[in-house]
This record gives C-alpha cells, structure tokens and sequence, in this order.
C-alpha cells in the first residue's frame, strides 16, 4: 500500500499474512499482512487484489484511484529530489549555529516544519507517464511522498548547516563585535 515492490516469490500466504523473501537481505523473510497489499501478480499472469474501498478501514479510494495513488508514490520515491530544501535549511542552520545561542535551532527546523506547505511542481520528466497527471488520486500520493522527502531533506540540510554554523562560533566568536554598529542600536 505504500507503491514498494517486491519482485519475489510468495513463499506463504496463510494465516491473514503473506510471506515473502527480502531481496536485500539472503536468508531472511518479509511477512505483510492482508491489510497492507494492494495487489499479488504471480508469475501465471493472474492477479488477486486485496484492497477494497471500505471507509470503516479508511480506504476511500476506489481499486482503480488506489492504484494512482500508489503509482504517484512510487514516481515521487524515484524522481522528486529536493536539493534546494537541503541547502536552503542548511543555510538557515549555519546562520543560527553562528548566533551560539540556545535558540539557534529555531531556524533551520522552523524551516523543515514549514517545508510542507509550499506547493509540489510535478514536472512531465519526474513522472512514468504524463496521462497520469490528469487524475487528483495520483497527484495526492506523488505530493503526500514529496512532502515527507522535503521535511527529511531539510532536517539532514539544517541539522549540517547548524554543526557548521556552532563550529563557526566555536572557532571565530571572540572576534565577534562587543557592541552592534550604531545604526542597529536602539536608544531608550
């Protein structure tokens, strides 16, 4: 249900689960529950589906929009890369490490908590299929996965930005000014 694939066997499929063996790791078994597939091919062709729209369940979509979806987070897990989150929270991380204060954090995770509610641009190349981008159901799983990539992203980004920014302060803070220029003083 989350647009992973396994190309692998099906080793059980008794008991409300279905067990199959981890690509990654030889020797060791995956199992899933009912719950969590959207679909098994075998390698005769036929396919048995196990989602099934039920709002008991929360499965809102119907078969045919659950596959969208799914595809949607597949595409965004393979060709949404947010470079410019990372280097952006960096740089907000590095310019709070500089301060040296106890609140120098608030920037760059205040950045990755705000990462989200921008709008995702799906461009034509980051997608299997234009076609695709017709359908509300594909769009929400491509910007449901895009978004946590972008929160991920910018936590690396602002957490080396702010080691680097306290490794600045470290190094550079006794040359730092004593008073601000007389034009940032406030006068009372």
């Amino acid at each position: 249900m989350n647009g992973q694939v396994f190309g692998e066997m099906v080793l059980d499929s008794s008991l409300g689960a279905v067990t199959v063996n981890d690509p990654e790791k030889p020797g060791k078994r995956l199992h899933f529950e009912l719950d969590q597939l959207y679909k098994i091919r075998y390698v005769s062709g036929r396919e048995h589906y196990y989602y099934s729209q039920d709002s008991s369940k929360y499965n809102w979509f119907t078969r045919e929009e659950m596959g969208l979806f799914i595809k949607g987070e597949h595409d965004s897990r393979r060709f949404f890369k947010p470079k410019a989150c990372g280097v952006a929270a960096g740089i907000f991380g590095f310019v709070g490490g500089m301060s040296g204060t106890f609140w120098g954090p608030i920037l760059p995770y205040g950045y990755m908590a705000f990462s989200g509610i921008t709008k995702i641009k799906i461009k034509s190349k980051s997608v299997c299929d234009p076609r695709f981008l017709d359908y509300d159901a594909y769009i929400l799983g491509y910007e449901r996965n895009a978004r946590q990539k972008r929160k991920i992203w910018s936590v690396i980004g602002g957490s080396i930005g702010l080691l680097a920014g306290y490794g600045f302060y470290a190094v550079f803070h006794d040359k730092y000014p004593e008073k601000a220029p007389s034009f940032l003083q406030i006068k009372l």
